[in-house]
């Protein structure tokens, strides 16, 4: 589909690439960077009222890739090699059932929208998960494929960047890790790739579970006061202007900006207190869950109470997990036995409880929650009763926003392939950029002075902007 180009009075010429960081570092401080592509969003259907409403978005990424058949779409009609040995069950929308390893979600589906017909074609934890993060088609469909200068930015950077947070100097928030192979192979497509550092997620390392809780990088040295703190950046500050008069380095403009954005979050006491999990009381984050994910739900409902514009809650590796056979929610061995004790319930009762705490402090509205992973698992399960890598089909599950009690797609009668409304990364991320009031189609200027399109001809889901 042809869409109009942005007229030329309202795009920007080529930028040279030190102009070009310092405009996307300004927008990550807070100035904005959102008139790129003002004009083109001002032609865009408004879907009923959709585009817009979300405030914020948390992501949450279930590292791995979550079967189908034992979360979001049980086929209690196949044969036992496919549907496994669970049942399914009824849920608070009459007609949609989930697995009974998701007891406590179940309660809450007249809150959620669950894509069934999810799609990659990539079998490949890293390149579908790049696929998923950042909405483009990776230029590989290869495994441990590590992060590089050139990927894509990801979803959470262009949020971070076109539209910056205008009550915290935090826009964008990753936590509690990056996602990474076995190896220590960090994904590609989890930060601002091509665009720079400046336009990287802020990286919040941490186990929120943790009393009391650290996150590297975020705290002051022994003995440094707040005070000082301010005399050292002043008189560094100095320095870096006469050091950058003679060396005029686009990376060094950058370096100074990342600097001022890590200074101004210190300063920030609002910024400050939503990282101070332990204000939150015993009862609630005992609903939540003692474990590192679930506490990591919790920072990020505190996080966007604070202000922040996206947070995306990855799925942590347990420590030593390399050296089994399935790791995360990578079930090829025992998947039964792994969901059943120890992943599902790590997911079920500390997600239901994020959404309805998220809904009584009246956020869940205006916060758009996208629940998904980098594929699903095979129908069939192995000789070792495990299920393997499969992109052909999966689940998502949205929420917030307005968003509820409904599904949308279908898969076939194994879970193998779309039956119906097959959905694209591009989709999903159109989604999420159009909740947040940010037209799919606009483009920004990456540094070589090109335009380039949010997403990869991706059509928000007609079925949830009305």
């Amino acid at each position: 589909m042809n869409r109009p180009r942005t007229s030329p009075a309202h795009c920007p010429g080529p930028l040279s690439r030190r102009g070009f960081l310092e405009v996307g570092a300004a927008s990550l401080l807070g100035l904005g960077f959102g008139g790129l592509i003002e004009s083109r969003a001002a032609n865009v259907a408004r879907g009923g009222g959709t585009f817009g409403k979300a405030k914020s978005c948390v992501i949450i990424f279930l590292s791995g890739g979550p079967p189908q058949h034992e979360t979001f779409d049980p086929k209690p009609d196949a044969p036992l090699e496919i549907r496994g040995t669970f049942r399914s069950i009824a849920t608070k929308v009459p007609g949609i059932r989930i697995c009974e390893t998701l007891p406590h979600t179940a309660r809450i589906t007249d809150r959620l929208a669950i894509i069934r017909s999810m799609t990659t074609d990539i079998n490949a934890h890293s390149t579908s998960g790049a696929f998923m993060l950042t909405g483009y088609v990776p230029p590989t469909k290869a495994e441990n494929v590590p992060a590089g200068s050139q990927d894509w930015p990801s979803i959470a950077s262009v949020v971070g960047a076109m539209k910056p947070s205008e009550r915290s100097p935090l826009s964008s928030v990753v936590l509690p890790e990056l996602v990474h192979n076995n190896g220590n192979i960090t994904w590609p497509g989890q930060n601002g790739g091509f665009m720079g550092a400046a336009w990287h997620p802020m990286m919040m390392k941490c186990d929120p579970n943790q009393q009391p809780m650290h996150i590297e990088g975020m705290s002051l040295a022994d003995g440094v006061t707040s005070a000082r703190l301010s005399e050292r950046f002043d008189l560094l500050t100095q320095m870096d202007a006469q050091f950058q008069s003679a060396a005029r380095s686009g990376a060094v403009a950058e370096l100074g900006h990342m600097r001022q954005k890590a200074f101004d979050l210190l300063h920030s006491d609002a910024s400050r207190r939503a990282f101070e999990i332990e204000r939150e009381s015993a009862a609630l984050r005992e609903n939540y869950g003692r474990h590192k994910f679930s506490q990591s739900l919790l920072l990020s409902r505190r996080l966007v109470e604070a202000g922040v514009r996206l947070v995306q809650v990855n799925w942590p590796r347990d420590p030593g997990d390399e050296n089994i056979g399935n790791p995360m929610w990578d079930t090829h061995q025992k998947n039964a036995d792994r969901v059943r004790d120890s992943l599902c319930p790590k997911f079920d009762r500390p997600f239901a409880t994020f959404i309805a705490d998220m809904q009584s402090r009246g956020l869940l509205d205006e916060t758009l929650v996208v629940v998904m992973s980098e594929f699903g698992r095979s129908p069939k399960i192995n000789g070792a009763g495990g299920r393997d890598h499969w992109g052909s089909c999966f689940s998502v599950v949205l929420a917030g926003a307005g968003i509820g009690g409904q599904v949308i797609g279908e898969s076939d009668r194994i879970g193998a392939f779309p039956q119906s409304r097959p959905v694209h990364p591009p989709d999903l991320a159109a989604t999420i950029f159009h909740f947040l009031g940010l037209d799919p189609a606009g483009e920004f200027i990456d540094p070589l002075g090109r335009p380039r399109r949010l997403t990869d001809n991706g059509e928000p889901l007609r079925e949830l902007i009305g």
